[in-house]
């Protein structure tokens, strides 16, 4: 799904500025808004893979102005309306109402969570299907655009690499974010030149890539 979340390699974005004494949680509410985030998964009977594509679907102003625990607010109230634990509008409602505006609540809805089973603990999965690709294969990313969740960075479209690692196979985020199953694929390690990603002028550096198997085709 192409939009402002996916900003890994654009360029314009200025230069990263690290604060050595960063404190975990800056203010109180980055906290409260973390613990929310993690309760909305399981209050919504979403997963992870769900949570991001929550952030996907955030207005791009929304997503740039409200700052990274803001997202997490957001992201909580979107799944939790989602699968009808709260009515759209009552967290703008109730924050009324704490503001002393009087201001009626929405009626409780239908709940509407997903109907999936997870095939087990954690990500991780054994698969009966051969591995399409080793160490040293060339490859090259397939220039897909979805209009749902992946994990594919837009960056990587289209370029050319070579596995390094072949990884333990794992359910697609691309299907669990949707909850249409797990499909569980081999999942490859792929390294990238910075001038093959960026162009003649970049740095020179090779950039890592963790690939599921669909994500790639053979080169010569």
């Amino acid at each position: 799904m192409d939009g402002i979340h996916d900003m890994g390699g654009m360029h314009g974005w200025g230069t990263v500025v690290i604060d050595p004494d960063e404190q975990v949680f800056s203010t109180e509410w980055h906290g409260k808004a973390f613990a929310l985030g993690a309760m909305a998964g399981g209050l919504s009977g979403t997963n992870l893979d769900a949570f991001r594509h929550s952030l996907e679907r955030l207005h791009p102003l929304d997503y740039l102005g409200d700052g990274y625990y803001g997202r997490w607010l957001a992201c909580a109230e979107l799944l939790l309306v989602d699968s009808g634990v709260l009515p759209p509008g009552a967290v703008d409602a109730r924050a009324q109402n704490i503001l002393g505006n009087e201001t009626e609540e929405p009626d409780d809805v239908e709940l509407n969570k997903p109907d999936y089973e997870r095939g087990g603990a954690g990500s991780l999965r054994e698969i009966d299907a051969e591995p399409r690709f080793a160490v040293g294969d060339a490859v090259r990313v397939k220039d897909m655009h979805v209009r749902g969740h992946t994990r594919m960075p837009a960056y990587i479209r289209g370029r050319a690499g070579v596995v390094t690692a072949h990884r333990p196979a794992a359910v697609l985020p691309d299907a669990t974010a949707h909850f249409t199953g797990e499909e569980p694929q081999h999942v490859y390690t792929v390294s990238f030149e910075s001038t093959e990603l960026w162009g003649p002028d970049a740095e020179r550096a090779t950039n890592n890539v963790d690939c599921f198997e669909s994500y790639l085709e053979a080169r010569s």
